[in-house]
């Protein structure tokens, strides 16, 4: 394995580590929090000692920004996110070695994800039917020959985005733009285990503004505030924060609920893990279906919300099938992210990571699992959280963690870990692809046209996909989840939804009210009233 090493963050940032408060950069220098590189532990490549006060300033200042924000022509507001398209671009080397220094992202993924932040702007901003932004156009329709009534979209105000650690850029970049778009101001706040991203994300929306906007630019518009949990629950119980739109585990954004139960009218845009299925029946194209259950199964090391997690084969190809998965996972490139042979996934990000993943891998076997190909912790010069893809067969799948531990209970775990089961019908191997308490994503492999209408029907998940795997989604669509992977459309196409709200209006012109029954009013007892 290649030794090379990455470098501190300070080589790709245009500030030593800072928040983003009021315009300002504002120093957290310390070391209460760091990022260290997952191919090389012993490397840091983001320290800071984050400021729980910078919480209020922060929403202080997007509040006072919201206003002038919004009433800016909604084409000044989109010229912004056009520059951003393009500073972003012009950093795209700084995206890419962040992400594999800070996140363990081999390079091909590493500069795919930097790659897709300008265009999420296009994506936003597409005036098409079928797009975006058409969702949120006013229109306005006679009621009566008098009166008409209009339908208009107002942002909700501050937005607080809270982004995770695989996605670093592209997610939050997802909640960001939209909400700009619709004339909300953002406080960001990047996982403490992407920091570095955050901060450079950060760094191409503040120099879009004020490229764009020059002496007009208004401070607090976007807000940088870095940190852990107590961060977090300051600015997602903050009063006064109207949106939250959050990317990461059912765990925390359970949590982020529970803080808002006593807030109805505060927007909680949720895009939660998963515990995907994909069915493989007798009649797939088995060469298509094991290298797309193989690619969505351990691409990024497992850690992508729309991994394939569970494997559901028909008992007449099983055999050949499972023999093959094995075999492929067994012959994937796992390696450094800066490696400059090929590579398919690189580390795992951290070390607790790691260890879910070869305890739950333990687990399932002392509950009766057949380990097919062991998942075991690599050993690396820099002593890396490396660890190979595994395949555990179990005997089904139920919706359910129950205290006594099943192996085919109903858990995520955010690594190279796969889990396969073995059916009879299609009506069985629906049964167990439903058997979850996620919904995000589920694939199914047949030529049976039947068959995946019927999937495309019964299968409850917010991504369906026919003959292609789970991982992978595509930013023209919505994307989201149902039960633990969230409220069904948080993100994708769809995303200016919930940067947005509806307001509806009647507007009369005729010359008299008309009055109901049991009404009287007459115009003579106006007269004479003084003022």
């Amino acid at each position: 394995m290649s030794t090379q090493q990455g470098m501190s963050a300070t080589a790709f940032l245009s500030h030593p580590p800072a928040n983003f408060v009021d315009g300002k950069w504002v120093g957290i220098p310390g070391s209460g929090l760091v990022t260290t590189n997952p191919a090389n532990p012993s490397q840091i490549v983001y320290a800071c000692a984050p400021a729980l006060a910078h919480v209020d300033a922060a929403v202080a200042s997007a509040s006072l920004a919201q206003k002038k924000w919004s009433r800016l022509p909604r084409e000044t507001r989109f010229a912004v996110l056009r520059r951003f398209a393009s500073v972003a671009k012009e950093r795209t080397s700084a995206f890419s070695n962040l992400l594999m220094d800070e996140i363990g992202k081999v390079a091909w993924e590493a500069a795919g994800e930097a790659g897709l932040l300008g265009s999420k702007v296009d994506i936003t901003l597409d005036p098409a039917p079928e797009g975006g932004l058409a969702r949120v156009t006013g229109f306005e329709m006679p009621l009566s020959p008098t009166r008409s009534g209009r339908c208009s979209f107002r942002p909700h105000g501050v937005m607080a985005v809270l982004g995770p650690f695989n996605f670093p850029a592209h997610l939050p970049n997802g909640h960001i733009i939209p909400a700009l778009a619709a004339g909300n101001t953002v406080v960001f706040k990047p996982s403490d285990k992407a920091m570095a991203v955050g901060q450079l994300l950060t760094e191409c929306f503040a120099a879009a503004l004020e490229q764009e906007l020059g002496a007009a630019n208004i401070p607090g518009v976007i807000n940088l505030v870095q940190g852990g949990a107590d961060v977090a629950s300051a600015l997602v119980a903050h009063a006064g924060v109207d949106a939250i739109a959050f990317t990461g585990s059912w765990a925390v954004g359970r949590r982020i609920l529970e803080a808002n139960l006593d807030r109805p009218g505060r927007i909680v845009a949720l895009e939660l893990g998963g515990n995907n299925p994909t069915i493989v029946m007798d009649d797939a194209d088995l060469h298509l279906a094991a290298t797309e259950v193989l690619r969505s199964a351990f691409i990024t090391t497992g850690q992508r919300c729309t991994c394939t997690r569970r494997v559901i084969v028909h008992e007449a190809i099983a055999a050949r099938f499972i023999t093959a998965l094995s075999k492929g996972a067994s012959n994937l490139i796992v390696g450094e992210p800066r490696a400059t042979h090929p590579v398919f996934t690189g580390p795992i990000n951290n070390a607790p990571a790691l260890r879910s993943v070869l305890e739950f891998q333990d687990a399932c076997e002392r509950a009766g699992a057949r380990v097919l190909l062991r998942s075991s912790a690599m050993s690396t010069p820099g002593n890396g959280h490396y660890v190979t893809p595994g395949i555990i067969q179990v005997d089904r799948f139920v919706d359910r963690e129950p205290a006594a531990f099943a192996a085919g209970c109903d858990r995520e775990i955010f690594g190279p870990l796969l889990r396969v089961s073995v059916v009879r019908s299609f009506e069985e191997a629906m049964q167990q692809a439903n058997a979850t308490r996620y919904g995000l994503a589920a694939s199914i492999f047949t030529r049976s046209s039947e068959a995946i209408e019927t999937f495309l029907h019964e299968c409850r998940a917010g991504c369906l996909n026919a003959n292609t795997g789970t991982a992978g989604a595509s930013s023209k669509l919505p994307f989201g989840g149902l039960g633990l992977s969230g409220n069904h459309r948080p993100a994708g196409s769809f995303a200016l939804d919930y940067c947005a709200y509806p307001v509806a209006s009647m507007v009369e012109t005729g010359p008299a009210a008309a009055l109901p029954q049991g009404m009287r009013f007459e115009a003579s007892w106006l007269d004479g009233v003084k003022a």
